[in-house]
């Protein structure tokens, strides 16, 4: 999904010695048990497969033509070559030789017209669709050459490449099997419970360092940090309980690493009905709450307060958290300039995992203050994805967006979130059309300061990346950019 629905290996954790004890062995022979709250939706990236498919097949069982890393850079992966035409709207890629889908069947050219072609299909379900719009044709003057033409200048088209999967263009059945290029094949599927990867014995590049990795899926923070702590997992993803920290912090047989995020959770309003089709209201809601106190009480210490879309991490960051800041006599100015003086009611849909009831929660308790009437309905991740992202029949809603870059969706009308502003659209065009990264940079710092002072949404926080992993293992991602979770570099002494 977009955030639920919708989602890198420089930079490596080294960790020392300390007993785990959970199971399989060590070295290459080891199968490391990884904890998580996010399980798939579906193994269909392209059919609303969530953040849990992100998180455990991207990179590890499928590959694009280039990969965005740890660090945020991104690399050629399946391209072995490229080349750029004079006027920016042509691009050639060379397919790297002798690789083979789990399957068995060569990687042909043929594969990555499909692939793009399922991203940008009318039934797609892919965050990355819009972005992909660009292109005109492909065409695949042999079985290792690819021809992209675009309807014009994109200067992130390699960068949205990066998470186009590259699959069989002959694979069925793709939402419960698999069969893509990457270190790992699909083991089992036991939904509500595991799923695990084998290692691709016939992995066209360097093997994994391991045997496997089996993903374990739990519903609360309580139940993943007792698995971690009775070894029935190696490492946790992303830490959800940091109350708990504690009790790994002063054991030497774990290692806590605070890594770099791009998760936004966002009280997102529906911007195109009333009362939020009015700035003044928007930035009224935004006004009366405190995200830093908000922030504390999930994450202590941990997480940053964040005044936009745009994390630290993208290059067009700039802090305005100082926009619409919490100010709740500026909050009922606010209302009162948009003819509500006594305020109003509206319905918050939730989903049901954590933080998210705390987080509403909270919010009704602070909007309470200046006269707003909360109602929050409770909903499930499926039914967000339908009601909300699909249906747009919601007045605000809360979620975390996952990935980096993603300012751009307030310049498309029609996102869930339904903000329009014809300048910051045409800005945001023009960034893409940029013929350099100094020009985009600065088209987007100023849509996104726009954005931010309509309060196009309230952006609470950025989750912290907390990952925590016993010190018996090595070469995990610490940062998660876009929830992805390279497993193949993970060792276990």
């Amino acid at each position: 999904m977009a955030a639920a629905a919708f989602g890198l290996a420089g930079v490596l954790a080294a960790c020392g010695g300390g007993d785990s004890g959970s199971a399989s062995g060590g070295g290459a022979s080891a199968t490391i048990q990884v904890g998580s709250v996010y399980e798939p939706q579906n193994l269909d990236n392209t059919a609303g497969g969530g953040q849990g498919v992100t998180e455990a097949l991207n990179g590890n069982v499928y590959e694009g033509l280039f990969k965005l890393t740890d660090t945020g850079t991104v690399e050629p992966l399946l391209a072995q070559e490229q080349k750029v035409s004079d006027d920016g709207l042509t691009y050639t890629f060379t397919l790297r030789p002798g690789v083979k889908f789990h399957s068995g069947k060569a990687l042909t050219s043929a594969d990555v017209k499909a692939s793009i072609e399922r991203v940008t299909a009318e039934n797609s379900k892919s965050a990355r669709k819009s972005n992909l719009e660009v292109v005109q044709t492909i065409t695949t003057p042999d079985a290792s050459t690819v021809v992209v033409k675009l309807k014009q200048r994109s200067i992130s088209f390699v960068y949205n490449l990066s998470y186009v999967w590259v699959v069989n263009a002959e694979a069925k059945d793709l939402t419960t099997t698999e069969d893509g290029t990457g270190p790992y094949r699909l083991g089992e599927w036991k939904r509500g419970s595991t799923l695990s990867l084998t290692k691709f014995d016939g992995y066209w590049g360097t093997a994994a360092k391991n045997a496997g990795v089996v993903f374990h899926y739990y519903s609360d923070a309580t139940a993943l940090n007792n698995a971690l702590l009775t070894n029935a997992v190696d490492v946790v993803t992303s830490e959800q309980s940091p109350d708990a920290l504690a009790q790994f912090d002063n054991n030497s047989a774990y290692k806590v690493n605070n890594g770099k995020s791009t998760t936004k959770l966002l009280l997102a309003f529906n911007d195109k009905v009333a009362p939020f089709n009015k700035v003044e209201v928007r930035q009224a809601v935004s006004s009366a709450i405190d995200d830093k106190k908000l922030l504390t009480s999930i994450w202590g210490d941990y997480g940053t307060p964040i005044g936009s879309m745009v994390p630290p991490s993208d290059p067009w960051y700039e802090d305005l958290t100082s926009v619409n800041a919490y100010d709740p006599a500026i909050a009922k100015q606010k209302l009162a300039a948009a003819g509500l003086p006594n305020g109003f009611t509206f319905t918050l849909d939730t989903p049901n995992y954590d933080p998210h009831p705390t987080a509403a929660t909270f919010i009704k308790s602070e909007l309470a203050k200046v006269g707003i009437t909360v109602n929050i309905n409770t909903i499930t991740a499926d039914e967000w994805y339908t009601k909300v992202y699909q249906k747009r029949d919601f007045q605000a809603t809360m979620q975390e967006h996952v990935n980096d870059r993603d300012v751009v969706w307030y310049g498309d009308p029609g996102f869930y979130w339904g903000y329009s502003n014809p300048q910051v659209t045409a800005e945001i065009n023009q960034a893409e059309q940029a013929k350099t990264t100094d020009e985009q940079t600065a088209l987007l710092k100023k849509a996104n300061r726009t954005i931010a002072e309509e309060a196009a949404s309230d952006w609470l926080y950025l989750y912290p990346q907390i990952v925590v992993a016993s010190s018996k293992l090595s070469g995990y991602p610490v940062n998660g950019l876009n929830a992805q979770f390279f497993a193949y570099d993970i060792v276990k002494n």
